[in-house]
């Protein structure tokens, strides 16, 4: 049997369209259970209706674990969402995140999308990158499973810098997952 992903998103989904089409490419045993969006806004909810996967807005804890579990969910991916939900016991070790730093720099609260990357620079410092890691208690904590270092050009700006990190991001994030979910579907 296929094991089953639930995604969570707030914004765009392109995270989790990268991870769809990734999928489909991959001959990997892995279907789409449920998209929980913490917003009904979210241009993410159109992208999985596109696709055909069920979609449930949550944003509160109990209500994202009682989606993910009535879609029968075994593995979570984290595709730009931005509310706190810390994975029950049920899902320990089988929630998965990209960050666009090297954590542990530039992590915690607030510290998502643009802001890291103006946070980077701002440190001055001449590699960035993103990291995967698992889900775990506070923000941008748990387990690394994988990093990618991008270096920071002369003249970048924030901007410049995000499109390069997220072109690692496209290609970590769906290769870590892939690899972590092979063989543990039920």
């Amino acid at each position: 049997m296929s094991a089953r992903l639930g995604i969570l998103l707030s914004g765009s989904g392109s995270t989790y369209a990268n991870l769809v089409a990734a999928l489909a490419g991959s001959g990997a045993e892995i279907e789409i259970a449920v998209v929980v969006s913490s917003r009904v806004d979210a241009p993410g909810v159109g992208r999985a209706k596109a696709f055909a996967h069920p979609v449930v807005i949550a944003s509160e804890p109990a209500a994202v674990t009682a989606a993910l579990a009535q879609h029968r969910a075994e593995f979570v991916a984290m595709c730009g969402w931005m509310r706190y939900w810390d994975p029950p016991p049920d899902f320990a070790g089988k929630v998965f995140n990209i960050h666009p730093s090297l954590l542990p720099a530039f992590g915690g609260r607030g510290m998502y999308g643009i802001h890291v990357h103006r946070a980077v620079l701002a440190a001055g410092n001449r590699i960035s990158g993103c990291t995967v890691h698992l889900v775990a208690g506070g923000y941008d904590s748990g387990p690394v499973l994988a990093q990618v270092q991008v270096p920071v050009l002369p003249g970048d700006t924030a901007e410049r810098l995000q499109e390069r990190v997220q072109a690692a991001e496209r290609e970590l994030y769906p290769r870590v997952l892939i690899a972590a979910m092979a063989g543990k579907g039920s």
